[in-house]
């Protein structure tokens, strides 16, 4: 339920920095089997909102142990199933002189195999650490969890799903996102002597096509409206009242983020964190100003469901007919 709520959440705020997000390929991502989703990582924390929010499943994230020093982040990883990764780059900051401890990451390798195991989707950034530039090399991390899982652990029908991300102007809002699905690796058709050295290459090979040589996908071309007549009308009613209610905090939470930010990896991220507090905010306002004068929970409980409403709908109803 948390996982969902915050799914929801992720998709609905990612819509007030950017102006669409594009997919191509989605069907090519294998169903009920278990999944390694590696993912290129040019834009930070975004990144993972947008698979998160795209996949038709749960996904069980990973990211940086470092993250965790953070109390009110080790909160948040610890209710969404987070799976911290001890970076090697971190670590040799941390113990100078001393050698890299090789089992750091066993735990968080045994956390990965179980999702897998219950035909789970966990999501990696293979380049270890986010970067708005080309493909950086890809660490071994991802292959190893992969061939762990077949050879060890004896799981079938792990399958790799290569995904691209591309922003048009990560910084800017309004801008496009671009994600591209690339073509799967099959675990149980890899050579059974291959070695992670050998599928990280081909893992790479197979992200550079949705990201280095590939560009943002096109708009899809409208289609006629499928829904009734009276449906239609009352979603085009619930985004126009989401717009209404939701213009101020977003555009108060925009410049903020566009103000405060140092670099181009910053602006959504803030303007997502910064947008949810003062979302919530407003809605404590609205909901004290209509108990105060409907005296009435259950008025006030409707009221809070139109402005989830309005919220959804002013961020997806201009994709209704694509």
């Amino acid at each position: 339920m948390i996982y969902g709520a915050l799914r929801w959440i992720a998709g609905v705020s990612l819509h007030w920095f950017y102006g669409d997000i594009r997919v191509v390929g989605k069907e090519k991502i294998p169903r009920n089997v278990p999944l390694l989703i590696a993912v290129n990582h040019p834009n930070a924390l975004v990144d993972s909102l947008v698979i998160g929010w795209l996949m038709p499943r749960r996904v069980v994230m990973t990211a940086k142990a470092t993250l965790l020093e953070n109390p009110f982040i080790a909160l948040l990883f610890k209710a969404v199933g987070v799976v911290p990764l001890r970076r090697a780059s971190d670590e040799a900051g941390n113990q100078v002189g001393q050698p890299l401890d090789p089992g750091r990451n066993s735990s968080a390798f045994r956390e990965m195999l179980q999702v897998l195991k219950e035909n789970g989707a966990v999501l990696i950034f293979p380049e270890g650490t986010s970067n708005s530039k080309e493909l950086a090399p890809l660490k071994s991390g991802l292959a190893r969890v992969a061939l762990q899982a077949r050879d060890t652990a004896g799981i079938k029908s792990v399958h790799i799903v290569p995904v691209g991300l591309l922003f048009e102007n990560k910084a800017v809002p309004g801008s496009v996102v671009g994600v591209r699905v690339g073509e799967p690796i099959s675990m149980d058709q890899w050579p059974v002597t291959g070695d992670h050295v050998a599928l990280t290459s081909e893992l790479r090979k197979r992200l550079q096509s949705v990201t280095e040589r590939a560009d943002l996908p096109p708009q899809l071309s409208a289609e006629p409206p499928r829904q009734s007549t009276i449906r239609t009308a009352a979603i085009r009613l619930a985004a126009a009242w989401g717009r209404f209610t939701h213009r101020l905090p977003i555009r108060i939470a925009r410049r903020l983020a566009m103000r405060i930010s140092t670099d181009a990896d910053e602006p959504a991220m803030f303007t997502i964190i910064i947008g949810v507090g003062l979302v919530l905010f407003t809605y404590a306002i609205h909901l004290t100003l209509i108990g105060a004068l409907a005296h009435s929970f259950w008025i006030a409980s409707l009221y809070l469901v139109t402005l989830l409403a309005g919220a959804h709908w002013a961020a997806f109803e201009p994709h209704l007919k694509r």
